[in-house]
């Protein structure tokens, strides 16, 4: 395990993870598609908010299981809870401090545009979110 310092773009939010990073998902749904996003999931006791925490501001849409996070200075997100693994935080390795080698990093395609239609009681939704 290596660890990885990063932030978002003006430097307010940092955070540390520790991780094996040899996989990254790049997800098609809605948000990420939108902001781009390169994602990493740690369990929460592998991840340390360093600084910025009370200028994170909470975005949520649909089923509000998502948790997502952005700078309220540069508008960055660094990290969310996903609504597929609420119980993991999702780093945007784009957001690292280190390039990763991607040469060496399996990207691995999420089929999130599709997620909820037929995984969502498994997370305890019952009710159809809503488009």
């Amino acid at each position: 395990m290596k660890s990885y310092k990063g932030g978002c773009h003006c430097g307010v939010v940092k955070f540390g993870i520790i991780a094996d990073i040899k996989s990254v998902i790049k997800c098609n749904c809605s948000i990420c598609t939108k902001k781009g996003a390169l994602l990493f999931k740690v369990k929460p006791d592998n991840f340390n908010l360093v600084s910025g925490k009370g200028n994170l501001t909470l975005y949520t849409f649909n089923t509000k299981i998502a948790k997502h996070l952005f700078c309220d200075v540069c508008g960055i997100h660094c990290f969310h809870h996903p609504r597929s693994t609420p119980d993991l935080i999702a780093i945007n390795v784009n957001c690292l401090d280190e390039e990763l080698d991607f040469s060496s990093v399996e990207i691995i395609h999420f089929d999130g545009k599709n997620w909820d239609k037929d995984n969502l009681h498994k997370i305890g939704v019952t009710k159809e979110p809503i488009k």
